[in-house]
């Protein structure tokens, strides 16, 4: 898509110049090597509890079932699965592309398994999910960038679980709109996409993706009858305060209804460090900024997740 649907902050650069960093993940020993600090006490996660997790998770390993949830250690587990909202990725494990923050393996991906959008349903079904938010693996290999299962995905739900409410965080499908109208045509409650960073950091930060296609994705669902669009930026990658105010107006700017704005976790040592922690009072501070602008939800903290309070996002 275009760079000419980006839309031009209404603030000059020039404004944020006397911006004070934020802290850094590293810092000066006393040999003047630079030696990594421990994680700051407002990234510490609290234990799941309560019987509603208990009951999922007894239910998730007795039949083996998977969710993100669980295999990328979700912090707000707990907190998730008790509100009766649980993520499922489909189209296997192996994705196509190498984005410097995500853990996912990277290689050749295995044939579709086109039982999987039945599992998926009887999954949701068997562990009562009020709201599930599906993800997936880029499938840049095939020709319809794996929209065909997305789409037998969400139908299957919906004729197995019928109560439950869906979120479909979709890869970009290198921004072919046939594969988009699929999506468009199952009618899930929420398609989502993340822009993951900021403009300048995206090809270090997702390699194989671009800003200016993220952005289309999501305006050409929001002007074809998407119901609700969302996304999701990540921080402590080395972006500047400005930059992220320029990420959430882009975003507001091609009608995107819920915003997510979460801290940066290196998931191993392959991948990019975590370049600061960002402290609650900015996320605060980017929360405010994105309400203003009009968005009808923003979740902004350090320990906030693409589907974090997502069952929330529908209303």
């Amino acid at each position: 898509m275009s760079s000419q649907t980006m839309h031009q902050p209404t603030e000059s650069v020039s404004t944020w110049k006397s911006i004070k960093p934020i802290q850094k993940t590293f810092s000066p020993s006393k040999n003047g090597q630079l030696t990594k600090k421990r994680k700051p006490p407002w990234i510490r996660a609290k234990l799941p509890i309560g019987q509603k997790y208990k009951d999922l998770r007894h239910l998730v390993d007795k039949y083996k079932l998977h969710t993100i949830c669980t295999s990328g250690s979700c912090p707000n587990i707990g907190e998730c699965w008790t509100e009766g909202t649980a993520t499922f990725m489909i189209l296997g494990n192996i994705c196509t592309r190498s984005c410097g923050f995500c853990g996912v393996q990277t290689g050749r991906p295995r044939p579709v398994s086109w039982d999987e959008p039945e599992k998926v349903a009887y999954s949701i079904h068997l562990m009562g999910i009020k709201h599930a938010v599906i993800t997936s693996v880029d499938r840049d290999d095939l020709k319809d960038k794996g929209s065909i299962l997305w789409a037998e995905t969400v139908k299957a739900i919906r004729r197995i679980s019928p109560i439950t409410t869906l979120e479909t965080l979709i890869p970009d499908f290198q921004g072919i709109e046939p594969c988009l109208d699929r999506m468009l045509q199952v009618a899930p409650e929420v398609i989502s996409h993340n822009i993951e960073t900021v403009r300048r950091l995206t090809r270090q930060v997702r390699v194989q993706a671009k800003y200016d296609t993220s952005l289309g994705v999501l305006k050409y669902l929001k002007e074809n009858g998407a119901k609700r669009t969302k996304s999701g930026i990540m921080l402590g990658l080395g972006e500047l305060e400005h930059e992220v105010f320029e990420a959430i107006q882009d975003l507001h700017s091609v009608g995107v209804d819920v915003v997510t704005i979460g801290q940066y976790l290196q998931p191993s040592q392959r991948n990019l460090e975590v370049s600061a922690f960002i402290p609650p009072e900015q996320f605060d501070k980017y929360r405010e900024f994105a309400l203003d602008l009009g968005f009808r939800h923003v979740e902004s903290g350090p320990l906030v997740r693409s589907s974090y309070k997502a069952h929330k996002h529908i209303d």
